[in-house]
Order: structure tokens, then sequence, then C-alpha cells
């Protein structure tokens, strides 16, 4: 098998940035947000969820600056009814709540949640949930967006690893942490981190969003 070969991956991309301290063009993560989307659509209307989005598993042609998913080792192919998953996926950064909590029943609204750590990650060149651990994964996410309830996530109190001792931390606070980003960016990102998996935009309806009216599409036909 023969592959094209690509020298860098985001991740080492969004590292250079960051010790040369510049920020991303708000245009590039737009185009880099939209191919990511493009290829998880590709994936998902073929049944196939990645189940370990991160910056070092997208492949970046520094030429043309398009952006490749790769590394396809956690992948699985699903169906309806979703088969019994492991939760023991995706980087602990980029892992979705509901794995977080134990869900052994999850789709792939799981990928779409990574590539929202994945924008966050592309605006300020920082991880949006730099947890150690997955408890203090799920803290660092409940300080953003707040302590999830029955009332935003109907169904969370029944998950294996609920506890209704969690700390209670109120508000979403994705609008300080990226005051730069223009109002469609946000509502997107907030689309693509909401808790109930059942209300977190597809990546098909997200290709769609206003976010990226303004964007050349032709180029990722």
């Amino acid at each position: 098998m023969v592959f094209e070969f690509l020298e860098h991956d985001l991740k080492q991309f969004i590292d250079k940035k960051r010790k040369m301290q510049q920020v991303l063009d708000p245009m590039q993560v737009k185009s880099f947000t939209y191919q990511i989307l493009k290829g998880i659509c590709y994936c998902h209307q073929r049944r196939v969820i990645h189940r370990d989005l991160k910056p070092p598993n997208l492949l970046l042609d520094a030429n043309t600056m398009s952006i490749k998913i790769a590394d396809f080792g956690l992948a699985r192919a699903f169906n309806v009814p979703l088969a019994t998953y492991t939760h023991e996926v995706v980087t602990l950064w980029y892992r979705a709540p509901e794995i977080l909590m134990g869900s052994k029943h999850y789709g792939t609204a799981v990928d779409v949640w990574s590539i929202g750590c994945i924008m966050a990650e592309l605006i300020d060149n920082k991880p949006l949930f730099p947890g150690d651990s997955e408890i203090d994964e799920l803290y660092k996410i409940f300080q953003v967006l707040g302590t999830p309830s029955e009332k935003n996530w109907p169904g969370v109190s029944n998950l294996p690893y609920y506890k209704p001792t969690f700390p209670n931390w109120s508000g979403n606070h994705l609008q300080r942490l990226y005051p730069q980003l223009c109002p469609k960016g946000l509502d997107l990102l907030n689309k693509m981190l909401t808790y109930d998996p059942s209300k977190r935009i597809s990546a098909k309806q997200a290709l769609n969003h206003p976010y990226f009216d303004d964007l050349d599409k032709s180029k990722f036909v």
C-alpha cells in the first residue's frame, strides 16, 4: 500500500505557532474546522466513527494547508441500534462527556465533540480541556460549560459515573474564553460542545452552518 507522505500534523503546526507567539488567522481556523468536519461527515455517512480525533491524528499538507484525517486504529463501523462500545477511547482532552460518564452506547456525536475541542485549540493554540485524569477532565469541562443536569442533559443522572455530589459550576464561559471568535463561530462551537449527544449538532449540519458562509468551499470538493 502506498500513501502520500506528509511531514507535519496539526499538533506540530499549533505548537510552532505557540512558540512563535502567533495566533492562527481566523479564516484559517475556519478552513481547518471545515475540512475536519467534511472528512468526518464522509466517515459518518459511511457508518464509521473515528473515536480518536485529536491534532496529532490530523495530517497537514503545509503547501496547500489541506487537512487529512489519519489513524483509524480506534475507528468502528456502526449500525442502528448502536452496539456497546468501550469507554477507553479518544485521548482524554478530546473525549466527549458521555464517554467520560461511562456510557457504552454512543454514536457519531463523540467525533463532533472532539472537533469542537480542536476548533477551540486552533483559536488560541491551547487545549480547551487539558485534564490529567478522567475526573479532572470532567471538572474542567464543567468549569467552562457548567455542571450538567437533567434539565440540559436528560438521562445524565443515570449514567454509570454520574455523581450527585459533583461540584455545581454554573454558566457557559466560552464567550469569555474566546472573545475574538465571531458570533457565528461561537454559536457553532457551542453547538458542537452541547452536553446532550442527541442535541449536539451533526457533522453534516455543521457544514451548513452560517459560520462557513464566507469560506471558499470550491477547493474542498
